[in-house]
Protein backbone atom coordinates (compact mmCIF):
# COMPACT_ATOMS: atom_id res chain seq x y z
CA UNK A 1 0.00 0.00 0.00
CA UNK A 2 2.84 2.33 0.78
CA UNK A 3 4.28 1.66 -2.65
CA UNK A 4 1.01 2.65 -4.35
CA UNK A 5 0.84 5.86 -2.29
CA UNK A 6 4.32 6.77 -3.51
CA UNK A 7 4.04 5.58 -7.16
CA UNK A 8 0.54 6.81 -8.11
CA UNK A 9 1.19 10.54 -7.54
CA UNK A 10 4.42 10.28 -9.55
CA UNK A 11 2.57 8.55 -12.42
CA UNK A 12 -0.20 11.17 -12.31
CA UNK A 13 2.38 13.99 -12.44
CA UNK A 14 4.14 12.34 -15.39
CA UNK A 15 0.88 11.87 -17.30
CA UNK A 16 -0.14 15.43 -16.43
CA UNK A 17 3.14 16.79 -17.77
CA UNK A 18 2.79 14.71 -20.96
CA UNK A 19 -0.79 15.92 -21.41
CA UNK A 20 0.27 19.53 -20.89
CA UNK A 21 3.06 19.18 -23.47
CA UNK A 22 0.64 17.60 -26.00
CA UNK A 23 -1.90 20.38 -25.43
CA UNK A 24 0.77 23.06 -25.91
CA UNK A 25 1.86 21.44 -29.20
CA UNK A 26 -1.78 21.22 -30.38
CA UNK A 27 -2.33 24.87 -29.43
CA UNK A 28 0.71 25.96 -31.47
CA UNK A 29 -0.53 23.90 -34.44
CA UNK A 30 -3.98 25.48 -34.17
CA UNK A 31 -2.47 28.97 -34.15
CA UNK A 32 -0.50 28.12 -37.31
CA UNK A 33 -3.63 26.76 -38.99
CA UNK A 34 -5.58 29.88 -38.05
CA UNK A 35 -2.84 32.10 -39.49
CA UNK A 36 -2.95 30.18 -42.78
CA UNK A 37 -6.75 30.40 -42.99
CA UNK A 38 -6.58 34.12 -42.20
CA UNK A 39 -4.20 34.65 -45.13
CA UNK A 40 -6.46 32.60 -47.41
CA UNK A 41 -9.53 34.60 -46.38
CA UNK A 42 -7.70 37.87 -47.01
CA UNK A 43 -6.80 36.65 -50.50
CA UNK A 44 -10.39 35.55 -51.10
CA UNK A 45 -11.70 38.96 -49.97
CA UNK A 46 -9.31 40.71 -52.35
CA UNK A 47 -10.52 38.50 -55.21
CA UNK A 48 -14.17 39.17 -54.33
CA UNK A 49 -13.57 42.92 -54.24
CA UNK A 50 -11.94 42.73 -57.66
CA UNK A 51 -14.85 40.72 -59.06
CA UNK A 52 -17.44 43.07 -57.58
CA UNK A 53 -15.66 46.07 -59.14
CA UNK A 54 -15.72 44.37 -62.54
CA UNK A 55 -19.39 43.48 -62.18
CA UNK A 56 -20.27 47.02 -61.10
CA UNK A 57 -18.54 48.38 -64.20
CA UNK A 58 -21.39 46.86 -66.25
CA UNK A 59 -24.15 48.67 -64.32
CA UNK A 60 -24.32 51.56 -66.79
CA UNK A 61 -24.64 49.18 -69.73
CA UNK A 62 -27.47 47.28 -68.02
CA UNK A 63 -29.27 50.54 -67.19
CA UNK A 64 -29.14 51.53 -70.87
CA UNK A 65 -30.51 48.12 -71.87
CA UNK A 66 -33.28 48.41 -69.29
CA UNK A 67 -34.33 51.88 -70.47
CA UNK A 68 -34.20 50.80 -74.11
CA UNK A 69 -36.34 47.75 -73.40
CA UNK A 70 -38.85 49.89 -71.51
CA UNK A 71 -39.02 52.39 -74.38
CA UNK A 72 -39.56 49.63 -76.93
CA UNK A 73 -42.34 48.12 -74.83
CA UNK A 74 -44.08 51.50 -74.50
CA UNK A 75 -43.91 52.06 -78.26
CA UNK A 76 -45.16 48.52 -78.88
CA UNK A 77 -48.08 49.05 -76.49
CA UNK A 78 -49.07 52.26 -78.27
CA UNK A 79 -48.89 50.65 -81.71
CA UNK A 80 -50.94 47.67 -80.55
CA UNK A 81 -53.44 50.03 -78.94
CA UNK A 82 -53.81 51.95 -82.20
CA UNK A 83 -54.30 48.77 -84.23
CA UNK A 84 -56.83 47.38 -81.78
CA UNK A 85 -58.70 50.71 -81.86
CA UNK A 86 -58.83 50.70 -85.65
CA UNK A 87 -60.00 47.07 -85.75
CA UNK A 88 -62.65 47.68 -83.09
CA UNK A 89 -63.94 50.69 -85.08
CA UNK A 90 -64.17 48.57 -88.22
CA UNK A 91 -66.12 45.84 -86.45
CA UNK A 92 -68.33 48.38 -84.65
CA UNK A 93 -69.24 49.94 -88.03
CA UNK A 94 -70.29 46.58 -89.38
CA UNK A 95 -72.46 45.97 -86.33
CA UNK A 96 -74.05 49.41 -86.62
CA UNK A 97 -74.78 48.82 -90.29
CA UNK A 98 -76.36 45.47 -89.49
CA UNK A 99 -78.46 47.07 -86.72
CA UNK A 100 -79.58 49.80 -89.13
CA UNK A 101 -80.67 47.14 -91.62
CA UNK A 102 -82.82 45.34 -89.06
CA UNK A 103 -84.52 48.49 -87.83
Amino acid sequence: MDVLNAVLPVLLYIFGIILLIVLIILGIRMIQILDKTDKMLDDANAILENVSQKVNSFNGFFEILDKTGYGISVIGDKVIGMFSGVISKIFNRNKKEEEDLYE
